[in-house]
């Protein structure tokens, strides 16, 4: 039994999904949903306010500013509201609707960058909105996830053992790769002390990580409009990069078995289930991905057929043509 006093206090989680048994994929999904913020990202939060608490960068009169598409956002409300702090999350137009409202909901304010970058993305944007905020008003801390060693030490200290204490007899962990925080933490704490278990980063077709060429993205999560501190300072197995199109139909292939994700995770998903299968067709393999976050916060664009028209057309028609 579990007891606890604050919101953020819970973020371990034991469940892990047996995709063989319904996907027919030789694949254990963890689940890092299961939490008051609903995903991953609380690790994170958890472990940069404390930090920064910890170092005297922040104290009862700061108001904490972070940029964030979604889900980062949603944990550090969860943790500013924990602790009675303040925050500010500076956020875009792709951030699904019904996270804004979340993040209100726990009393946080929210800034929208309305305006794309140069490249049509809005990361520099959001960072640009941030450091003007932190200008203007005194008291405000910009936590910064980006460059943060909290971020990373938060996977480090916690996802990366504890993956490997249920599975000894590991062989490929895959992670998806957003700021490159629960990457780089696995990366690091398998290096020093499992090296033989391969890590496989997941990203987005449109992403900049590890060098590749920008493009639109309509999901929030995964992948990003700039190079990421992290992720380049990180070396990688290998890399799989997924096509939207193809995160989205896998989201949708799994919640016709009962099982609602995040865009994040239909994207790993969806390149785990084709590294698999070029690299183990007999199902040999001990594998594991890791779930950022479940699907009730996608419900508006993931899980809405107008939306998904909207963005990528057709799937099914498309999908039956490549198999016609």
């Amino acid at each position: 039994m579990a007891i606890i006093s604050t919101a953020d206090e819970l973020f371990d989680s034991d469940v892990y999904v047996d995709l063989g048994h319904t996907l027919r994929i030789p694949l254990h999904l963890k689940c890092e949903g299961f939490n008051f913020a609903g995903s991953v990202k609380l690790r994170a939060a958890t472990s940069m306010v404390a930090s920064a608490l910890r170092l005297g960068l922040i104290d009862e009169h700061s108001t904490m500013v972070e940029s964030s598409s979604g889900n980062l956002g949603v944990a550090l409300s969860v943790v500013a509201a924990a602790r009675s702090l303040r925050f500010v999350c500076v956020t875009d137009p792709k951030c699904n609707p019904a996270t804004v409202k979340l993040m209100r909901a726990f009393g946080s304010d929210v800034v929208v960058a309305d305006r794309p970058d140069a490249d049509g993305g809005y990361l520099t944007a959001r960072k640009t909105l941030v450091r003007e905020l932190c200008s203007r008003n005194s008291g405000y801390v910009w936590l910064n996830q980006y460059e943060n060693p909290a971020n990373w030490l938060a996977h480090y200290e916690n996802t990366a053992p504890l993956i490997a204490k249920q599975f000894p007899e590991l062989d490929v962990l895959f992670i998806g790769t957003g700021t490159g925080g629960t990457l780089t933490g696995c990366v690091r704490w398998f290096r020093d002390n499992r090296p033989g278990v391969r890590i496989v980063a997941v990203d987005t077709v449109g992403s900049v990580n590890f060098g590749m060429p920008a493009g639109p993205r309509h999901l929030p999560g995964l992948g990003a409009g700039e190079p990421m501190p992290l992720v380049e300072a990180t070396p990688m197995d290998e890399i799989v990069r997924v096509h939207e199109r193809d995160s989205v139909r896998m989201c949708r292939r799994l919640a016709r078995h009962g099982f609602l994700m995040g865009g994040s995770t239909g994207t790993v998903v969806s390149g785990a289930a084709r590294w698999l299968e070029r690299h183990d067709p007999a199902g040999a393999l001990t594998s594991v991905a890791i779930s950022a976050d479940m699907g009730d916060r996608y419900i508006e664009t993931v899980y809405d057929d107008a939306w998904v028209r909207s963005i990528y057309g057709d799937l099914d028609k498309e999908q039956e043509e490549s198999h016609g």
